[in-house]
């Protein structure tokens, strides 16, 4: 379970808007899409920081999600408008954690927190950290584990 009492550093913000196909039978956005909002905002984040998901994916190196814990509080509605908010931290030499906040904007509301872990990999699926990733984490997160 993601600990929703304490309220992280977050080092990113990504500004979004429900869209009305976006939302289920019960009016609220489907819970399937809420990740999608999440990666929208950990690439955001890694092109903030020069890297580019896309060029990566082109050279054979992936950042495969392996594990995602999603707490959902509220839900968001056709229209309303969202930030995602997103710390990276290192928990191993290969394991990146991404905590994720979503905020409704009209009244700051909590409407989820998650915990995202990623592991970068090669072509030929193996674990790899990259020069451009390991100078991601070192920019972000100062206290490496080896």
């Amino acid at each position: 379970m993601v600990d929703t009492t304490t309220s992280p550093s977050f080092i990113h913000e990504s500004f979004m808007e429900v869209r009305d196909y976006e939302c289920d039978m019960a009016d609220g956005v489907n819970n399937s899409v809420y990740l999608n909002y999440l990666e929208h905002a950990r690439h955001s984040l890694l092109k903030q920081y020069g890297i580019d998901f896309a060029v990566l994916a082109r050279q054979k190196i992936g950042l495969v999600v392996v594990r995602a814990e999603v707490d959902f509080m509220k839900s968001l509605i056709s229209g309303d408008k969202f930030v995602v908010k997103t710390l990276i931290q290192r928990v191993s030499k290969l394991r990146f954690e991404f905590v994720q906040d979503i905020f409704r904007l009209h009244d700051n509301a909590l409407v989820l927190r998650a915990k995202i872990t990623g592991v970068p990999i090669n072509a030929d699926g193996k674990p790899r950290l990259t020069p451009e990733l390991e100078k991601l984490v070192l920019a972000l997160c100062p206290t490496i584990l080896n």
